[in-house]
């Protein structure tokens, strides 16, 4: 669930009948993580500044974290501020500082008399990403959405407006662009950052070898084994060639496979609204393993 506000007994599932999921550890095969330690990385972010950058999933894994966090230090006095577009938690008693930034697709996007215009080699609304200890990003999902859900109207590259092109190649110019300001603008001495890989969606049960199951609704276990019967999506190798050629160092919270295999960690049914939800994912559940590989990394 997406919510506007932070109401921490929301997110308390115990009246939910199926408890299974609390069984469930996610683990990789080569290599053992450790359990995620809040208080742990308390101190390790003590005095720095935490941000999310991206879509609702980036949301997705800022709401993970923020509960975590506040799991492990249950009476420290937090102080909330929402927003439209900006959302602060703030645990004063440990100077950490988590915001969550909407900004779906990372460059340029504005509305002019023509219309809707995403601008692939332009970013001159980051200003909030400068001087910030850690930042995560991520931007995929919109970039595939066409007909009625299409966000843009046109694409402008050079100072040219095109009506519309290949998806993947307007993502690579955008994330090309995202990765040149990192370039020029983030001293890794200072500034960690990570790159959300892309969470499945559920959608189709062919997709994961059950053609009778149309969605998400109703799955209450994941898929066993390692392996997912479905296409991997193309946006994956876009993200890779973008990063290997970066001159700074992002870490890519490669979470693709491990959220293909979880088609029973969706919203579902239940989403806020009453909408079927078969893309966003259940807090607690999957995001916290994006959180752990993102724990993993920052203590290390």
């Amino acid at each position: 669930m997406l919510y506007s506000q932070i109401k921490w007994d929301e997110f308390n599932i115990g009246k939910m009948v199926d408890k299974f999921y609390l069984k469930y550890r996610w683990q990789p095969t080569s290599c053992n993580l450790p359990r995620f330690d809040g208080r742990a990385l308390m101190a390790k972010l003590k005095g720095k500044r935490v941000l999310f950058v991206g879509d609702s999933l980036g949301n997705n894994q800022w709401q993970s974290l923020a509960c975590l966090l506040h799991a492990a230090v249950p009476s420290s006095k937090y102080v909330y501020q929402p927003g439209s577009n900006l959302i602060t938690l703030k645990f004063p008693e440990y100077g950490v500082t988590l915001k969550y930034l909407k900004n779906e697709f990372l460059v340029d996007y504005s509305i002019e008399k023509v219309g809707r215009i995403l601008r692939l080699d332009s970013i001159n609304s980051s200003s909030y990403w400068k001087g910030v200890d850690v930042l995560v990003f991520n931007s995929y999902h919109w970039w595939t959405h066409a007909g009625k859900l299409q966000p843009f109207d046109f694409l402008e590259v050079g100072g040219k407006l095109i009506k519309d092109m290949d998806r993947m190649k307007a993502y690579k110019i955008g994330l090309t662009t995202w990765a040149k300001w990192i370039d020029s603008n983030i001293d890794p001495t200072k500034t960690r950052v990570f790159f959300q890989g892309i969470p499945a969606v559920h959608f189709a049960g062919a997709d994961w070898g059950e053609p009778k199951e149309k969605t998400c609704k109703a799955q209450t276990k994941p898929l066993v084994g390692s392996a997912y019967p479905g296409k991997r999506y193309p946006g994956e190798h876009v993200i890779k060639e973008v990063l290997s050629i970066m001159k700074k160092h992002v870490f890519l919270l490669d979470i693709t496979m491990l959220t293909q295999l979880r088609k029973d960690g969706h919203p579902s049914l239940y989403a806020e609204g009453g909408m079927l939800d078969c893309s966003h994912w259940c807090v607690a559940g999957v995001p916290d393993t994006w959180n752990q590989l993102l724990y993993t990394s920052l203590i290390s």
